[in-house]
């Protein structure tokens, strides 16, 4: 019966589903966004440990949210099956593997300082980070613990309030910031210190709000009954499927934040125009994150039912919209250049028209790497939907590492490009990420669980 949904009944579920989940991750980034802006008018001694700062733990985080982004497809299949027992058990051990992270996390920024210096850092600014840091790593868990929690209502298709609870977040943080950052409303002014509280209030109330939903909603489950109780079994199938996915987001960011280096060397203008192209394309990657979760949930339910004509029509479905936002994009990127990059920078500036020209090319470069980006993710979440990540993995580390990093080195400063060199190597790379995945999941998961269902 599935196998026969129309096409545009695919594109009302994914639109259904997707929606909270591309507004839930536009908040997420809102609330980083915010935090730089409102840091930014405190200081620029205290924006620059930030930045620092958040890269170290955002670093971090994303290693950590292997296991909790592997919660989404797992419980997605075991829902198709209707096996509470084994949506509540994964679940479970996700938010243990989580708690473990952690402790393994919090001396690498406890002790941040040497670290940071030892990596070419000023020590004033690397002083500072360790100041947010030794703050911020008490968000970790409670952090991780929402990421789980959403990854689990996601994929049990409750997208809806991870949406509102995202956008409470993002609201809720930019209110902590003003009373901590500046000492408003009675409070004492605690500058980069009060930011790092107001992180960690921000994902301690999200965290509160996503448990009370979860047990007032979906009591069935009763998640944290016994939570002490140990299930190996399923904790190593959650490590399994999830470290994987840890090490592909490492390697994502670890190649943007390479390129951070690179425009670095050509100077401080190239530098600040790739931080603001870097936001930017940052906002419209998050349509194309909240699309391949809904790929990840909706390939975990045909995935679960072993029904491989319904998993080929929702990738189709899912992929031919990620296509048109990337359109949209583009159109949006090379239509108003100069407002969205003035948007970032003071009128007053001196570098502000060397900055905007800078900026205004690299977006020409943004706009050609929208539709792969879009793709590469959306063939990641597909992927991970029928539990496959570890070739996927190697198939990116390759993608960004292998093709993307030299491509840029040799773009940027062999053929002399400069900044928009760097960024067609990225270009280049997440090509070479897009075409590899796609051609995994058509030309080998597809035909696969084709015969899976033919041989029983």
């Amino acid at each position: 019966m599935s196998a026969q949904m129309p096409y545009p009944q695919h594109v009302r579920a994914v639109l259904t589903l997707g929606l909270p989940l591309v507004g839930g991750h536009l908040a997420q980034f809102a609330i980083g966004l915010t935090d730089t802006v409102m840091i930014g008018w405190y200081g620029a001694e205290e924006l620059a440990a930030l930045t620092l700062a958040h890269t170290a733990f955002i670093t971090l985080f994303l290693l950590g949210a292997g296991v909790a982004w592997a919660v989404m497809p797992m419980v997605a299949s075991y829902a198709a099956q209707d096996d509470q027992m084994r949506i509540r058990r994964a679940t479970r051990m996700g938010l243990w593997l989580s708690l473990l992270f952690c402790l393994a996390a919090g001396p690498l920024l406890w002790f941040s300082d040497p670290l940071l210096r030892a990596l070419g850092q000023a020590e004033s600014v690397a002083a500072n980070a360790q100041v947010y840091l030794r703050i911020a790593l008490w968000g970790m868990a409670p952090a991780l613990g929402v990421l789980v929690l959403k990854s689990y209502l996601a994929g049990l298709e409750h997208t809806r309030i991870v949406f509102w609870i995202t956008c409470l977040a993002a609201v809720l943080n930019v209110a902590f910031n003003y009373v901590l950052i500046f000492g408003n409303l009675g409070m004492p002014e605690l500058g980069i210190r009060g930011a790092a509280i107001a992180s960690v209030l921000t994902h301690g109330v999200s965290l509160v709000g996503v448990v009370v939903y979860a047990k007032a909603k979906l009591p069935e489950h009763d998640l944290f009954a016994r939570f002490w109780r140990a299930d190996w079994e399923m904790f190593f199938e959650v490590f399994r499927l999830g470290w994987p996915i840890g090490l592909t987001n490492l390697s994502e960011i670890g190649l943007f934040a390479a390129s951070a280096l690179m425009m670095g060397w050509l100077g401080t203008v190239p530098l600040a125009a790739h931080g603001i192209a870097v936001q930017l394309a940052t906002a419209a990657f998050m349509i194309h994150v909240g699309l391949s979760n809904a790929a990840t949930v909706r390939a975990g339910n045909a995935f679960g039912r072993r029904d491989a004509a319904h998993l080929a029509r929702g990738a189709w479905t899912v992929l031919a919209m990620s296509a048109v936002a990337s359109l949209l994009t583009v159109a949006l990127l090379l239509g108003l250049p100069e407002p969205l990059v003035g948007a970032f920078l003071d009128p007053a500036d001196p570098d502000r028209a060397e900055i905007v020209a800078s900026g205004v090319v690299l977006l020409a470069v943004a706009a050609l790497f929208q539709l792969v980006d879009g793709a590469q993710v959306v063939a990641l979440g597909l992927l991970r939907g029928v539990q496959d990540t570890r070739v996927p993995m190697l198939m990116a580390a390759l993608a960004y590492w292998g093709v993307g990093m030299p491509a840029a080195w040799v773009c940027g400063f062999v053929f002399g490009w400069g900044g928009p060199g760097v960024w067609f190597g990225l270009v280049v790379g997440l090509s070479a990420a897009a075409v590899m995945l796609l051609l995994r999941f058509w030309r080998q998961i597809v035909p696969g669980l084709v015969g899976t269902v033919r041989a029983a």
